[in-house]
């Protein structure tokens, strides 16, 4: 059987595949089993920070393969320590607790805000708020934080001790006052509710609201963080700090990683035995982390803006575009066509993009050169200009 049918026959169908079997890949390039070259503009749901097969990269990870793979963590690794330094020093954040995924850091989160609460305002403070369209994860708890109903359909009953609200100053005080509120979790930009940026007015009324009650603010960047939207973290761009930031996608590059930084207030919640994973922080995860985010300085985020408003003015306003959304290198196109023709369009023409609700979602690789950007943004223009056979 070829990788298809071994897939179909073996492998739980919880993915709406593309007829493509990805074999390898060099930077922002990739190429299928029949050979064909694709521009990669999705980076493996913005993972790949670097693109495909950096070297410095592949010689972090493997050279910590070739000391220490894993070791439980009843031990001391350098990766991890030095990793958790390097977020700590460039957030300001005072802890990171370590795990394998985006809906591990914001379970951990979830944790810390209600202990926080509950010893602060007592076992009732336990309400999470988050926004409508967000997404959080796929376990039951992260499920439940998730703002979209479509997600939670044949999972009932999820978590208790969620509500969700438009992301307006007037519902999130309403909703805060309507139950003992320990956090409020946000994401700066909702990625999967169709890569919608925050107002400015909002995260603002949002902090001081978080402020005047003591409610802790939880920074949802998974998909946003570590150099996506111009900045080291997406939240830096409104000039405040969360209390607790979660990220994990393209921090490790490739490799799965999860992070929970702890900002003052929450620095403390966690003793020995509250929390645990038996990956998290893994040396050889670390050390390919620890290169990633070595390489996010000033000069790769000032290229990321350059790139992100080269998209903008080329696709804003032209025939077949509806709107450009979103925030450095994570743009929502919404065409005229329906997202998924465009896709497939422009798989066809060797581009590869994803998809967000009705828009076509653009996550390339932060380092990705700007010829096969240009190259890759003209293809996806033409599709959309195009007229529909």
């Amino acid at each position: 059987m070829n990788v298809f049918e071994l897939d179909r026959q073996y492998v739980a169908p919880t993915y709406a595949r593309f007829p493509i079997q990805i074999v390898k890949g060099k930077g922002s390039l990739v190429w299928d089993h029949q050979g064909k070259q694709y521009i990669d503009l999705g980076s493996g749901i913005a993972v790949n920070s670097l693109g495909l097969a950096d070297n410095g990269w592949i010689q972090a990870v493997t050279a910590q393969l070739g000391a220490v793979q894993h070791t439980s963590n009843l031990y001391y690794t350098e990766p991890c320590a030095e990793l958790a330094q390097q977020l700590c020093l460039r957030t300001g954040m005072k802890k990171v607790f370590f795990s394998n995924s985006g809906a591990e850091a914001n379970e951990c989160a979830i944790k810390a805000a209600r202990k926080y609460a509950c010893e602060k305002k007592g076992p009732d403070a336990y309400t999470i708020v988050t926004l409508n369209d967000s997404f959080h994860g796929r376990t039951l708890t992260t499920l439940a934080a998730t703002g979209q109903s479509a997600f939670h359909q044949h999972f009932l009953p999820l978590t208790p001790g969620f509500v969700s609200c438009e992301p307006t100053a007037e519902d999130l005080r309403k909703t805060v006052a309507q139950q003992k509120t320990a956090a409020i979790l946000f994401e700066i930009v909702r990625g999967e509710g169709g890569v919608l940026p925050l107002e400015a007015e909002f995260v603002e009324a949002m902090v001081a609201l978080a402020r005047e009650q003591d409610i802790l603010l939880i920074a949802d960047e998974v998909q946003c963080g570590n150099g996506r939207s111009g900045k080291l973290y997406s939240y830096m761009h409104y000039g405040f700090t969360p209390d607790i930031v979660t990220t994990a996608k393209g921090l490790g590059g490739g490799l799965p990683i999860g992070a929970t930084m702890l900002g003052e207030k929450a620095e403390h919640v966690f003793t020995p035995g509250l929390n645990g994973s038996t990956f998290g922080g893994n040396p050889a995860v670390c050390a390919g982390a620890q290169y990633v985010l070595g390489q996010i300085d000033e000069t790769l985020l000032s290229q990321v803006q350059e790139k992100a408003d080269y998209v903008f003015q080329t696709l804003q306003g032209c025939k077949g575009i509806q709107s450009v959304t979103g925030l450095g290198l994570m743009i929502g196109v919404k065409p005229v066509k329906p997202a998924k023709q465009v896709v497939q369009a422009c798989m066809d023409r060797g581009v590869l993009v994803l998809t967000a609700k009705d828009r076509v979602r653009l996550l390339p690789a932060l380092n990705i050169p700007f010829p096969l950007l240009r190259q890759a943004v003209e293809i996806l223009k033409e599709v959309c200009t195009e007229e529909s056979v």
